[in-house]
């Protein structure tokens, strides 16, 4: 008999509430974890990214608080050391309470530290260990892509794996990759005062998202006074004067160099599966990662992946989402399909969400049946007062007004995109939302305002009947 009806590997963003989840239902639950509890997400990820988007915040506002009636305030040279250290106090504290091992091992969920390796579907070897289990679930995440630069290896370079575990910055650092991570980022460490740049070799910013509020995105963050390049292809990097100088060439074919005291690499994940043992079982995997079926399966059905590792989306809430939906497949098989559409947000200042198609998309699938809502924040009586009407939201409907997408630009737009979420999910039309009713004064009105308009596109049409309606 097996010593674990599940072993789970990784306790990172999927990992732990996959485990919480099958220790709610009484499982002999095990997890093996190499490093430490909290994956990329609370030690290199979302946690300290967001603890400085705030700080970075708060320095942007006292440099532009003329803009509130106040007078605005000469920020003094920002020790990061010091911000840094905040950082570092909010990891430690989520650490020794929400992903405290010992939480964990209340629950009854044994975790076991070491590299894992599969001997079969059944048995997991760590170490010399061996743990016997009835199935096995992958969470092993991602890490930060390798770019084949010549001189860069030579050179050296930050990631988000590095960036975090520094205790102060330097004066510059050059971005290669302009994806959400490194977008993040450099506006951030650019309101802290530091000297950055941004080479993208894509034509514009967030090729996934909505492309009009991307492009206005993209205006906002260089009327900030971001650096921002696009069409940009990075052909070496040396080191000149004590600087580290990104050789390049621009979209317009003229070569250009960017000289910092720092190169931060932000061009993508490559899923973890080195050392798991997956292509002696079988298990077939590519460069996104392990190849499931849309249970989480693999082609040994006793394992599965779920996360960064299998490579749909790469979010936290996507692997939390999918982790669980594997453990509730595996003892209630067929229940645990991954059928949820995924939001996601990119945590610039202002922020952008994003759920279900984009107006692309939806033509693509539906031709003329597609509406596009669109609503400008400056219209918006909260943006206003707040001073953050500097914004857009966009809902795409189909068939029936069927909501199919949604696309938020806005402060706090990752909060705002869930009810657009809920409205993709249960396939309300946009009359049904404009039944909603939404609190005033908030930025939320605007999705009402915008979905009443279907309302009273209907009103113009029917208004030749109203005089037969009347007494």
């Amino acid at each position: 008999m097996a010593d674990h009806d599940l072993v789970i590997v990784g306790m990172g963003s999927g990992g732990m509430p996959a485990a919480e989840f099958a220790a709610s239902l009484g499982l002999r639950v095990a997890v093996v974890e190499r490093s430490r509890v909290g994956g990329d997400c609370l030690w290199t990820g979302c946690v300290p990214s967001k603890a400085l988007i705030a700080s970075a915040k708060v320095a942007h506002h006292l440099r532009t608080a003329e803009r509130y009636g106040l007078p605005s305030i000469e920020v003094p040279p920002i020790d990061t050391g010091a911000v840094w250290a905040r950082i570092k106090s909010i990891q430690q504290s989520i650490a020794s309470t929400d992903d405290d091992p010992a939480r964990y091992d209340d629950l009854g969920v044994k975790i076991v530290m070491g590299d894992a390796t599969l001997v079969d579907g059944t048995t997991v070897a760590v170490g010399e260990r061996l743990l016997s289990t009835k199935y096995v679930l992958l969470c092993t995440g991602s890490r930060p892509a390798e770019v084949p630069i010549p001189g860069l290896a030579e050179v050296g370079h930050l990631t988000s794996e590095v960036l975090f575990e520094l205790d102060r910055l330097p004066d510059s650092i050059t971005f290669i990759g302009g994806g959400p991570i490194s977008l993040e980022l450099a506006q951030s460490l650019h309101r802290l005062g530091l000297r950055v740049a941004v080479l993208d070799r894509g034509a514009r910013i967030l090729p996934r998202d909505e492309p009009a509020l991307a492009e206005r995105l993209q205006e906002i963050l260089r009327a900030e006074g971001l650096d921002l390049r696009h069409g940009v292809t990075v052909d070496r990097v040396t080191v000149e004067s004590g600087q580290k100088v990104v050789h390049a060439t621009g979209a317009d074919g003229v070569a250009f160099e960017v000289a910092a005291a720092e190169i931060f690499v932000g061009a993508g994940r490559a899923p973890n599966v080195e050392g798991l043992g997956l292509e002696a079982l079988g298990i077939e995997t590519t460069a996104k990662g392990i190849t499931t079926d849309d249970r989480g399966r693999t082609a040994v059905k006793t394992v599965y992946a779920a996360g960064d590792v299998a490579g749909r989306f790469l979010f936290t809430h996507a692997a939390a989402y999918e982790a669980v939906r594997a453990v509730r497949d595996i003892f209630f098989p067929g229940k645990g399909t991954w059928n949820a559409t995924i939001p996601w947000c990119t945590f610039t200042d202002p922020e952008l969400a994003h759920v279900g198609l984009t107006e692309a998309e939806a033509r693509e699938q539906h031709g003329d049946d597609v509406h596009v809502w669109s609503m400008e924040l400056g219209h918006n009586d909260r943006a206003r007062a707040d001073g953050t009407d500097e914004g857009l939201i966009r809902i795409i409907t189909g068939p029936k007004g069927k909501v199919l997408g949604g696309h938020i630009l806005a402060v706090g737009a990752g909060e705002l995109i869930h009810e657009l979420a809920v409205a993709e999910k249960q396939g309300m039309s946009i009359s049904e939302l404009a039944g909603v009713v939404h609190v005033y004064p908030t930025v939320g009105t605007s999705v009402a305002m915008l979905a009443s308009e279907s309302l009273f596109d209907s009103a113009v049409r029917i208004r030749r009947l109203t005089r037969f309606l009347t007494p």
